[in-house]
């Protein structure tokens, strides 16, 4: 009985008190001085996350398409999965380091923390060849590219961030061109195979993405 009347007291307490009880907190005042990231270099970075995200689902459409059992290419698939985790892996770092600046903080800029990223509608589904699907990854690569530049330029124009430029330049651009060319070379290499073997020669090619 004890028991039961120590908890009917505590609930009672609490019915009480609920009313001045609140779901949310207000934010804490915390200083503002080393939020140094301008409003224009931070939207260009969040521009880019989008794209690394729109970049990382259309390789998922590419892996999925060549992992159907009627294409079955799985060294393309592989290929492709291996792609689309490296451009979330891209977001995951430009998010992370707008974290690090306060550049997704809401004591900076409020509206910036809202919609950071959509998910995109991907268009293309199918593929001819494996062919045409390198050629559109090669696309897409320099597309990423030109925006990764973009970014550095805003980031240089009227106020040099200089710790964003660099982190891009030698974390991003570097890893850009080395796909860019790893690209050409899965393309050069598949067109004369298949104009040696015909159409067993993407068969073979993508037993040596497997490896």
């Amino acid at each position: 009985m004890k028991n039961l009347f120590t908890i009917a007291v505590v609930f009672s307490m609490v019915f009480m008190a609920s009313g001045t009880l609140k779901c949310t907190l207000d934010l804490p005042q915390v200083p503002t001085e080393w939020l140094d990231m301008f409003k224009s270099c931070i939207e260009s970075t969040r521009n880019q996350i989008q794209k690394e995200i729109n970049a990382s689902m259309k390789y998922l459409a590419m892996a999925a398409y060549f992992s159907r059992d009627t294409v079955n290419r799985p060294g393309f698939a592989k290929h492709f999965f291996e792609s689309a985790s490296e451009e979330r892996e891209h977001a995951m770092k430009l998010i992370e380091y707008l974290l690090m600046r306060g550049g997704l903080n809401t004591f900076n800029e409020t509206s910036l923390v809202t919609n950071l990223i959509k998910v995109p509608l991907v268009k293309k589904l199918e593929w001819d060849s494996g062919v045409e699907a390198l050629e559109d990854a090669l696309k897409l690569e320099a597309e990423v590219t030109k925006s990764i530049r973009e970014v550095i330029r805003e980031c240089e124009k009227d106020v040099n961030d200089y710790h964003l430029v660099d982190y891009l330049t030698g974390e991003f651009l570097e890893e850009q061109y080395q796909g860019q060319r790893e690209l050409a070379g899965k393309i050069s290499t598949l067109r004369k195979m298949m104009k040696t073997h015909g159409t067993i020669g993407e068969f073979l090619y993508d037993k040596t993405l497997l490896e």
